[in-house]
């Protein structure tokens, strides 16, 4: 592409202001179409690489209203994959009254679970023309409790867990259609769309360019192409996905909320119900916890604790497996935790600088290279195929590192 060209496509991507205003006065329209009487006041907005959120006032009542432009990545449809502005706008008029896009998927999955009875999520309380609405759930999350308390890690993760056993179950999938489920937080899918050919090998090029440093974005590159190259040879060593049980698909430690402090029954935010084993959602909540970690950075005798607490919680999972499926489920668990981990992490990377990003991506941004150094151990430490077990308490022991 030369310059000229090159410029020209820069100037008709998607501009953040462009998004951001257009995103506001959609939440607007659709707070004024269920409420027609209520003032509708936007307060805060809500940093998110995935998709626009914002603290709403509808008359007396303090909401979320959330949307999404596409079903893709806020940071992809600012990069342009969807073309240029007046393109988005146009194909969002009609993907906006889809009844499976992804909003509208999201709302069901909320209505769903609440039928359920468990695991107990966040209160859908509107939604109207791709735009959601949900009642805020105060308490501490996850994330904040495992630092306050590293030592009840292990509590803490059964008691999330055992919320989550009727997703789990054998046959819980049959409660969910296919045209139902988030396919977009699948871990495998999302990395072999981010990764995938060509396109993903100038993708990787580009990580940092507006967000790094020259030498800190050269040796995040070399380390992002020598794990994703392992780690695509791995996932094809994955279990086929699908199944007949479901995952959470976005369990991660700031969405996990206990309103009745750590003794409580908590509280799910943004599902993102997908056909999966459980060891999707082990395997995310293992990579965001970590990298939650390594941002807030709490010292070694706190990151130690916690991460002493996740190795136990998954030693508890497998029990009655044979040394063999031992093997092969503790390969699984970590190749889709250094995969999340990528997915996420090159995220906020290619993310433009004028994207506000959440407080933890923004802190992984300078601590992309020690991050990326452990995932690309791991990922070699992986390939091989020396014990499992000394394996993963390496890619912990990587994990305190960057932690402490």
């Amino acid at each position: 592409m030369n310059t000229v060209a090159a410029s020209s496509h820069r100037l008709a991507q998607p501009s953040v202001a462009d998004v951001f205003v257009h995103e506001a006065a959609r939440i607007h329209r659709a707070a004024a179409a269920i409420w027609p009487s209520e003032p509708v006041c936007l307060e805060r907005h809500i940093p998110s690489v995935t998709g626009y959120v914002h603290r709403a006032r509808v008359g007396e009542r303090r909401l979320y209203a959330k949307t999404s432009l596409l079903g893709v990545s806020l940071v992809s449809l600012l990069r342009g994959v969807r073309g240029p502005w007046h393109e988005v706008l146009r194909a969002q008029r009609a993907y906006g009254e889809r009844p499976d896009g992804l909003i509208q998927r999201e709302a069901a999955q909320l209505r769903l679970l609440a039928e359920l009875g468990g695991p107990r999520v966040c209160r859908l309380v509107g939604l109207s023309s791709g735009v959601i609405f949900t009642e805020p759930v105060p308490g501490p999350t996850l994330g904040e409790l495992l630092v306050e308390q590293p030592g009840d890690t292990v509590v803490l993760l059964d008691r999330i867990f055992a919320e989550l056993r009727p997703l789990h179950r054998a046959g819980a999938a049959r409660r969910l259609a296919t045209s139902g489920v988030i396919e977009e937080r699948s871990i495998a899918s999302t990395f072999l769309r981010k990764f995938n050919g060509l396109s993903g090998t100038l993708y990787a090029d580009r990580l940092g360019s507006e967000r790094c440093e020259s030498e800190q974005r050269q040796e995040v590159v070399r380390l992002v192409h020598r794990a994703v190259s392992r780690l695509g040879r791995l996932r094809m060593r994955l279990p086929s996905a699908g199944g007949t049980s479901l995952a959470y698909g976005d369990l991660k430690p700031d969405h996990v909320v206990f309103p009745g402090g750590a003794d409580g029954r908590p509280v799910f935010l943004d599902p993102g119900l997908l056909r999966a084993s459980r060891t999707v959602d082990i395997a995310k909540l293992v990579s965001r916890t970590v990298l939650a970690l390594a941002a807030w950075r709490p010292g070694a005798p706190v990151a130690g604790r916690v991460l002493q607490g996740l190795d136990a919680f998954v030693e508890s999972q497998v029990p009655m497996l044979s040394g063999r499926e031992r093997h092969l489920w503790l390969r699984n668990l970590l190749v889709l935790w250094l995969m999340d981990t990528v997915n996420i992490l090159t995220t906020y990377l290619s993310a433009p600088v004028a994207l506000p990003l959440p407080p933890v991506g923004a802190a992984l941004v300078d601590r992309a290279v020690p991050v990326f150094s452990m995932v690309e151990s791991a990922s070699a430490d992986l390939e091989t195929e020396s014990a499992l077990r000394d394996t993963w308490n390496r890619a912990l022991d990587g994990a305190q590192a960057v932690a402490s």
